[in-house]
């Protein structure tokens, strides 16, 4: 069951990373930091799983995957307290806070101290380890040996500083945060810290323990197992945590991309109507909304924009009569403005199909107060969705009867 666990935690940890991979294309040392850390400790927690480990001891090196899960540790630690420096910005003022001026020296301490401790854990590894044969439990196994522990503390001072460090600093942040979602996330990721020095304490303890009093084996699992798990919750609540600000961001995605969704039927008819209106030829809806030419919100800007510049060129075309004749059609409809709306359209693209373009606009077209592109965009989800109801014969009796009420002497 706690196999099951360590796969849960190092899949959680990969979505992460794989979530914010965009921030390596952008030349933004804090979030790429952030990427690192995430990247780093999805790898070393793959590491911990039965069947990597498993692989990994297939190269002749004793216990190899238990150094490589350490590598990986310190290179996610060096990012971690990277982001926490960079977290501060550049600043200008003539006197920089304590604990501000405290992370930037031991972010920039840490390359030098991180390249030493990897050395470091490399003889250590080679020489003071005793590994006839591959461990089960890398820590189990070698409980009771002064060599094991010398190495695993020495592993174990960058945990020690960072979780402290960030501990502190996320905390603090989480109490100044603005909006609820950062609060909870930066909160839930400053006790997550707060438990992982616990955890590194413990483990630092209970090595030292087992070298300096005769523990039983049962005794020594026991409490690894316990912060083993102790580990995997931490590492749970720092991917709950640091998803939660993001689900703002991830909420705005998807309300743009469905409505992207909900008016491509309106606006690739339009674009198609009129090529040059749209930056780029349309393609098919599942193409342009897996495309990632521009941003979902760059995108629906755009949209609306081509939606608004061909409507205003159907007016060279559409009949005077034809918005009359429109808002008659959709007076008993249940949303009649949008109705009428995308009735106009219809017909005018039928307009623009049989007949030349007239010198002047001479038809009227409704303007609509839209504050901001989300207003407009909602408006014309609207108009789309009875827009994709209308048939062509529909849009072609109500252009021809405009057209002719139009032609009448009496009119």
């Amino acid at each position: 069951m706690f196999d099951y666990f360590k796969y849960l935690t190092a899949a959680a940890m990969t979505v992460i990373a794989v979530w914010r991979f965009p921030a390596v294309r952008y030349a933004d040392a804090h979030r790429r930091a952030l990427w690192g850390g995430y990247a780093g400790f999805s790898v070393a927690l793959w590491l911990y799983t039965p069947a990597v480990m498993h692989a990994v001891d297939r190269i002749p090196v004793v216990d190899l995957s238990a150094l490589l899960r350490h590598f990986a540790s310190t290179a996610a630690i060096i990012a971690a307290l990277t982001y926490v420096a960079t977290s501060y910005g550049k600043s200008t003022e003539a006197v920089v806070p304590r604990h501000v001026a405290v992370s930037r020296w031991i972010a920039r301490a840490s390359y030098r101290a991180g390249a030493i401790g990897v050395a470091l854990l490399t003889v250590l590894f080679f020489t003071v380890l005793d590994r006839p044969s591959p461990s089960r439990s890398f820590l189990i196994d070698h409980a009771g040996e002064w060599g094991a522990a010398v190495y695993m503390t020495v592993f174990y001072f960058f945990p020690l500083i960072t979780t402290a460090v960030c501990g502190y600093q996320w905390t603090r942040a989480a109490r100044q945060a603005e909006n609820t979602s950062m609060r909870v996330g930066l909160g839930l990721m400053g006790v997550a810290m707060w438990m992982g020095l616990i955890h590194t304490v413990a483990r630092v303890t209970i090595l030292w323990g087992a070298v300096a009093f005769p523990l039983s084996a049962s005794t020594v699992q026991l409490l690894i197992d316990a912060t083993a798990l102790w580990m995997n919750l931490l590492f749970l609540i720092v991917a709950v945590g640091a998803s939660i600000p993001t689900t703002r961001a991830a909420a705005a995605r998807w309300k743009t991309w469905c409505t992207l969704y909900r008016i491509y039927p309106l606006w690739v008819d339009l674009v198609e109507a009129f090529p040059g209106t749209s930056l780029y030829p349309p393609g098919s809806r599942l193409a342009e909304l897996i495309h990632m030419r521009v941003p979902s919100d760059v995108r629906l800007d755009r949209w609306t924009q081509d939606i608004a510049d061909a409507c205003e060129k159907l007016r060279y075309y559409a009949p005077e009569e034809l918005q009359f004749a429109a808002e008659d059609t959709t007076s008993s409809h249940a949303d009649p403005e949008p109705a009428a709306e995308a009735y106009w359209i219809k017909a005018a693209l039928q307009a623009a199909d049989a007949t030349q373009a007239h010198r002047y606009a001479v038809s009227p077209f409704k303007a609509k107060p839209f504050v901001d592109t989300d207003s407009e965009a909602a408006w014309l989800t609207r108009v789309s969705a009875v827009y994709s109801d209308i048939d062509a014969a529909q849009a072609r009796t109500l252009f021809e009867h405009s057209a002719q009420a139009e032609s009448e002497p009496n009119r």
